[in-house]
């Protein structure tokens, strides 16, 4: 399967690749797989792909945790090696074009106290809310890399 496509499939269409990127083709190895499942599972239990009820939690914490995958996948790259190549090609672009310009912004408007603002608050739970959509897109397409079950929607959201 080509690249591009593979993004097109998990409704990730809003990362930008090369013409080369866009249709070269990728195959998993196992290294990539097992590197695919260890996010996954990260993913699958933080607040970036489970509801953030308005009368519970908090922003900053929120904040923390979606900028927890930039350690977590260097990590996950590190520990894997060069062997995980083809992961790195799906999770080092949603990083950059999808978790980047969210946590930048939050970032800078956290340190100037926005989350001391219910406008701003607010705000930041609506942008969450978007980016949490294309997160468990991402956490689809890493369930389909890794050969398993995908249980982003197995449990009941509504009304929590």
């Amino acid at each position: 399967m080509e690249l591009g496509q593979l993004f097109k499939n998990f409704n990730l269409e809003s990362i930008s690749l090369s013409a080369a990127a866009i249709s070269a083709e990728v195959s998993f190895q196992e290294t990539d797989k097992d590197a695919a499942w260890e996010l996954y599972i990260e993913m699958l239990t933080r607040i970036i792909t489970q509801p953030l009820p308005a009368e519970a939690g908090d922003e900053k914490t929120a904040l923390d945790s979606v900028y927890s995958l930039f350690p977590t996948t260097r990590e996950i790259l590190r520990r894997h090696g060069r062997k995980t190549i083809t992961f790195s090609k799906v999770a080092i672009p949603v990083l950059n074009q999808i978790v980047r310009p969210f946590t930048a912004k939050w970032h800078g408007e956290s340190l100037a106290g926005a989350f001391e603002d219910e406008p701003k608050r607010l705000e930041f739970r609506k942008e969450l809310s978007a980016l949490q959509v294309e997160l468990r897109n991402y956490n689809r397409l890493l369930a389909e890399i890794a050969g398993v079950e995908d249980l982003t929607n197995l449990e009941q959201t509504e009304g929590r």
